[in-house]
C-alpha cells in the first residue's frame, strides 16, 4: 500500500516540516484567497493529484473538496490542513486507509475539479479524454496551461513536455472557439474494414474507389490518441483501383506495422504526408466480427458476417441452412436453419425453395432464430403445415432473402445446398452453421449436428444463468484469467484474478453471504501491479491467466502473459511467478521467476500468446497413465529435476491448443505435451480434481463453449465432452476467465462456476453460475452418445410469452435469447439439479447485499 500523505486530523505539521509546505495553525499569518490554490499535476496511473499554493501567504484548505467526473465521489480535506505559500500537497485519491469508501480512481476520460469548503464554489479544474504518457501538469509550474509533463514529479516542481495536453472539454470560457471535429479531405482512399477485437492482430483495410492508383507512402496512421507516435506507411504503399490494402498491427511474423492496439471506444485515422486527415472511422464498442462497408468502398460501415482481411467484405445474411432431411423424416421432409451471427435474426419473409424455382415457401412473420439456436421448416403433411413440396434424391435447398430486401422477386440467395442422392441419415454442417456439409451420424432435428468421431456440444448441466457478482465498475475492464484457491473445507476459498491492460493481480474473497469482491486490506483493494523480474515500473505485464500450485498460493501465484504492453508489438509468451505472501501491503509485485516460452512459438503474434494457465499434480498424471511427449514414454517426474511436483498447462490463443510444461527452478523448461482442441481459440484452463479432467474454455469466439479433457488409453489428453454456454447466458460475453469451486463447497448439490468478462459488459466483469457438485467421470473417449432420435428439447427457464412462429415452423431453443441448445447431459444423478441450482441462485441473490466496493472508471 502506498504511504499516504494525508492522515485524518494529522495534515498540519510544525517545526522542520514547515518548509515542505504544511505549517502549524497555532501561529499563522493572514491566509491567502482560495483562488491562489490550483490543481497543478495529475497522475492517472497511481491516482494522485498535486495542489499548489501560488500565493504569497498560507492558505487554510480545510474542507476543500476534490471530485472526479462523478459528483457523488467527494473527498473533503481534513480540518486543520494549511498549505504554506508556494507549497504543494499531494492527495492520493484512491487511498482506502485515508478515504475509505469515498476513495476513487482516475480514469481514461475523467476530470479533477477543486471546490471551496462550501462544496459548490469551483476554484480550479482540469479534464481530459485520454491517458497521458506521464502525467498532466501546468507548465509553467503553477501558472501555465496543462501539458503532458516530461516526467511525473510528485510533490516537486516539474517541466512540461513539448506535446500539449488535450484541451479541457469542461473549460467554460475557452480563449478560442473549440474546433469542430476534423473531416477527412476528399480522396479516393477510404477505410473499408476494421478489426479491433484482437483475434490475431488488429488491422485496418483500405480500398480505392477511384480509377487511378493512389500512392500512400509516407502517410501516417493513428488511433484516437494524438500523443503516441503514429505509424508511417513504408515506401511502395500503393492502393490500386478496387483493390484492398491492409494496415496491420506489428507482430513477431510482421514487424512492419503499428505498435498500438485498437480499443473501445477508439478510431482509425489516416493522414497524408502534409498531415491532412484523409480517411477515418470511429466506434464505441468492438465489433463481434469486424466493421466493414457494405457494399465495399461506398456503403456504411456495419458489423460483417465474417472478417475478410484483404478481400471483399462478407455482407451476406448470417442465416445458414444447417441440416436437410430429404426422406423418411418425421412427419416428412424438413430443413433446419441456424445463424452464425451474434444477434437474433427475424426470418419473416425469407423464401425456401428447391431446385424448382416455382416451389416457394415464405417463412411466416415473427419467426426468429437466436444465436446458436435452430429453426426447423417442416414439409406439409396430413398432420403438419409447412412447405408444400418434397425434397428429392437429386435436389437442392435454397434460402432466399425476403422479398423486396435486395431483389424484387426475392431471388437473392442467402444460402443453399445441393445433393445427388438421399443421405442415409441427413446432410448437415459440421460445425453447425459454419462447416461443410457431410452425412451426419444421426438425424438431429432442432439440435446440434452429430458426426462419427466428432464430439457433439451438449447442454450445460448446471444452472441456466450467469449472475453478476461485482458492483458496477468494480473492475476497470480487461479482467481476464481466474483461479480458485480452495480452503480444503466447505468454506469458500480465494478467487485470484488478473487484468491484462494494466497488469494487475486481484485477490477476490467471499463475504459469506453470496458476495465476492477484491480484498480491501494489505494493498489489494485496487489490485497489485505485476512487474517483470527487472522491477521496471513502466513495463506493463499483459496478464492473461493465473493459477496456484498445490491448491495454495503459499508456493507462489503464477501468471501467463502475451507481451509487455510497453512494447506491444513484440510477443513475450511468458509464465511469471509471484510471491504474494512475502509482499505484505506493497501494491506492486516483482516476479521472482520468468519462463519465456518464445523459442517454442516462432512467429507468434503479440496478441496471440499465452491466455490460460493451470497446474496439474504429478501424482494425478502418473496415475492416469500420462505419456511424456518429449520422451515418448510414461511420464516420469524425476526426469525434470527442480520442476516441483506438477506440470503447468498453458493455452495459446494463436494456435488454439494447450501445451504442458515442466518449469524448472533455474528458468529452463521442457514441453511435455501438445493438446489440440476443437475451439477457435483457448481463453482459459482449469484442472478439476473432482472430475479428473481438464477444463478448456473458449470465449465469445465459440459462443461461450467449454470442454473437458482427460487422459485416454494412449496416454494423451483427449476431448471428452463439449458444453454449450448456460442456457440463458449471453453468448457474446468475452469470458476470458473461468474457475470452478471444488465439490466440497457444494450447496444443495451444486457448486459455483466463475466467469471473467474482458469487456466489462454493462459494467460487470465477474459473473457466477453453477455446476453439479457430484458428477460421474466424463464418458470414455471415442464413445459418442447413442444414435437415434434426440431427446426432446427442454423448456427454457422462465420463458416469456411464446412467439407464434407461423405455419410449418418449429423453433428450437427460442425461449430465451441467446437460445438454449438441447442435448444429453454428461453426468449421472437426479434431475432435481435444476431445483438445486435455482436454490443456490436464490441464496446468491437474496442472502445479503454484496460487499460495498468503490466504483472505478473503466480504463481502456
Amino acid at each position: 500500500m502506498r504511504t499516504p500523505l494525508l492522515r485524518l486530523g494529522a495534515l498540519t505539521l510544525a517545526g522542520s516540516i514547515a518548509a515542505a509546505g504544511l505549517v502549524a495553525t497555532s501561529a499563522l499569518p493572514a491566509l491567502a484567497a482560495d483562488a491562489d490554490v490550483v490543481v497543478n499535476e495529475i497522475d492517472t496511473t497511481d491516482d494522485w493529484v498535486e495542489l499548489l499554493n501560488t500565493g504569497a501567504t498560507p492558505t487554510d484548505v480545510s474542507g476543500f473538496v476534490l471530485r472526479d467526473n462523478n459528483d457523488t465521489r467527494t473527498l473533503a480535506l481534513p480540518a486543520g490542513t494549511v498549505l504554506a505559500a508556494g507549497a504543494r500537497l499531494v492527495v492520493d485519491v484512491n487511498d482506502d486507509a485515508v478515504w475509505g469508501a469515498a476513495a476513487y480512481g482516475l480514469g481514461r476520460a475523467d476530470a479533477v475539479p477543486l471546490y471551496a469548503a462550501d462544496g459548490t464554489t469551483l476554484l480550479d479544474s482540469y479534464a481530459w479524454t485520454q491517458f497521458p504518457t506521464t502525467t498532466y501538469g501546468r507548465c509553467a509550474d503553477g501558472t501555465g496551461e496543462f501539458t503532458t509533463t516530461a516526467a511525473g514529479t510528485r510533490g516537486t516542481a516539474h517541466e512540461g513536455a513539448t506535446t500539449p495536453a488535450p484541451p479541457d472539454p469542461t473549460d467554460p470560457a475557452p480563449s478560442t472557439p473549440a474546433p469542430a471535429p476534423a473531416e477527412p479531405a476528399p480522396t479516393d482512399v477510404v477505410i473499408n474494414e476494421v478489426e479491433s477485437n484482437g483475434d490475431d492482430t488488429d488491422w485496418v483495410e483500405l480500398t480505392n474507389v477511384g480509377t487511378a492508383p493512389v500512392d500512400i507512402s509516407g502517410y501516417t496512421f493513428r488511433d484516437e490518441d494524438d500523443v503516441r507516435t503514429p505509424f508511417t506507411l513504408p515506401t511502395g504503399s500503393v492502393v490500386q483501383p478496387g483493390a484492398f490494402f491492409v494496415i496491420d498491427q506489428a507482430s513477431g511474423s510482421n514487424p512492419v506495422g503499428f505498435d498500438f492496439g485498437l480499443g473501445q471506444p477508439d478510431s482509425a485515422r489516416l493522414f497524408d504526408t502534409a498531415g491532412t486527415l484523409v480517411a477515418s472511422y470511429a466506434w464505441t464498442v468492438h465489433s463481434t466480427v469486424s466493421y466493414g462497408r457494405c457494399p465495399d468502398g461506398s456503403g456504411a460501415l456495419t458489423t460483417t458476417t465474417a472478417t475478410t482481411k484483404g478481400a471483399a467484405n462478407d455482407c451476406s445474411s448470417p442465416v445458414r441452412v444447417n441440416e436437410v432431411e430429404s426422406q423418411g423424416g418425421a412427419p416428412g421432409d424438413w430443413v433446419e436453419l441456424t445463424t452464425v451471427g451474434t444477434s437474433s435474426v427475424d426470418l419473416g419473409g425469407y423464401v425456401l425453395t428447391d431446385s424448382d424455382p416455382t416451389h416457394r415457401y415464405v417463412i411466416p412473420a415473427g419467426t426468429t432464430v437466436a444465436p446458436g439456436g435452430f429453426v426447423v421448416l417442416d414439409e406439409q403433411t396430413a398432420t403438419s403445415v409447412g412447405f408444400d413440396f418434397g425434397l428429392g434424391g437429386a435436389d437442392s435447398v435454397r434460402l432466399l432473402l425476403p422479398d423486396g430486401t435486395t431483389a424484387a422477386d426475392g431471388s437473392t440467395v442467402a444460402d443453399e445446398y445441393s445433393w445427388t442422392s438421399h443421405a442415409a441419415t441427413t446432410y448437415g454442417r459440421g460445425p453447425d452453421g459454419t462447416g461443410d456439409f457431410a452425412v451426419t451420424s444421426a438425424a438431429t432435428k432442432g439440435t446440434a449436428n452429430t458426426f462419427a468421431g466428432v464430439t457433439v456440444p451438449l447442454a450445460w448441466p448446471g444452472g441456466p444463468d450467469e449472475v453478476p457478482l461485482d458492483d458496477e465498475d468494480t473492475f476497470t475492464g480487461d479482467l481476464s484469467g481466474l483461479d480458485y484457491e480452495p480452503t480444503g473445507t466447505a468454506a469458500p476459498g480465494t478467487l485470484w484474478a488478473v487484468q491484462n491492460g494494466d497488469g494487475l493481480l486481484y485477490r477476490v474473497v467471499s463475504d459469506g453471504a453470496g458476495g465476492w469482491a477484491p480484498q480491501t486490506t494489505d494493498g489489494w483493494a485496487a489490485g497489485k501491479k505485476l512487474l517483470y523480474p527487472s522491477g521496471v515500473a513502466t513495463d506493463i505485464v499483459d496478464a492473461e491467466g493465473v493459477t496456484v500450485a498445490d491448491d495454495s498460493s503459499a508456493g507462489g501465484v503464477y501468471v501467463s502473459t502475451e507481451r509487455n504492453n510497453a512494447s506491444g508489438s513484440v510477443s513475450r509468451p511468458s509464465v511469471l511467478r509471484y510471491d504474494t505472501t512475502a509482499a505484505g501491503s506493497a501494491t506492486a509485485l516483482v516476479a521472482s521467476h520468468e519462463w519465456n516460452l518464445a523459442v517454442d512459438f516462432p512467429g507468434l503474434g503479440a496478441n496471440a500468446g499465452l491466455e490460460g494457465i493451470t497446474w496439474v499434480p504429478d501424482s494425478w498424471l502418473t496415475e492416469a497413465g500420462f505419456v511424456d511427449e518429449a520422451t515418448g514414454a510414461s511420464y516420469d517426474p524425476a526426469t525434470y529435476a527442480g520442476h516441483g511436483d506438477g506440470l503447468f498447462f498453458v493455452g495459446v490463443e494463436g494456435t488454439a491448443s494447450v501445451y504442458a510444461y515442466a518449469l524448472m527452478d533455474d528458468g529452463s523448461f521442457e514441453r511435455v505435451a501438445t493438446i489440440a482442441t476443437s475451439f477457435a481459440l483457448v481463453a482459459d484452463l482449469q484442472f478439476d480434481a473432482d472430475l479428473d479432467a481438464l477444463w478448456v474454455v473458449c470465449d465469445e469466439a465459440c459462443s461461450g463453449r467449454t470442454a473437458l479433457f482427460s487422459v485416454d488409453e494412449s496416454g494423451a489428453f483427449a476431448e471428452d465432452v463439449v458444453y454449450e454456454a448456460p442456457a440463458n447466458a449471453d453468448r457474446g460475453l468475452a469470458n476470458e476467465g473461468f474457475a470452478i469451486a471444488p465439490a466440497a463447497t457444494s450447496v444443495a448439490g451444486v457448486r459455483q462456476t466463475f466467469y471473467a468478462d474482458d469487456n466489462d459488459t454493462d459494467g460487470f466483469s465477474l459473473r457466477a453460475g453453477t455446476f453439479p457438485g457430484v458428477a460421474a467421470p466424463p464418458r470414455a473417449p471415442g464413445d459418442p452418445r447413442a444414435p437415434g432420435a434426440p431427446r426432446p428439447p427442454r423448456a427454457p427457464a422462465a420463458p416469456g410469452p411464446p412467439v407464434d412462429p407461423g405455419a410449418g415452423v418449429t423453433p428450437i431453443g427460442q425461449g430465451q435469447d441467446p437460445a438454449a441448445v438441447d442435448g444429453q447431459l454428461a453426468f449421472t444423478g437426479s434431475d432435481a439439479r435444476w431445483a438445486a441450482a435455482a436454490a443456490l441462485l436464490l441464496v446468491l441473490a437474496g442472502a445479503g447485499t454484496l460487499i460495498a466496493r468503490r466504483r472505478r472508471l473503466t480504463r481502456d
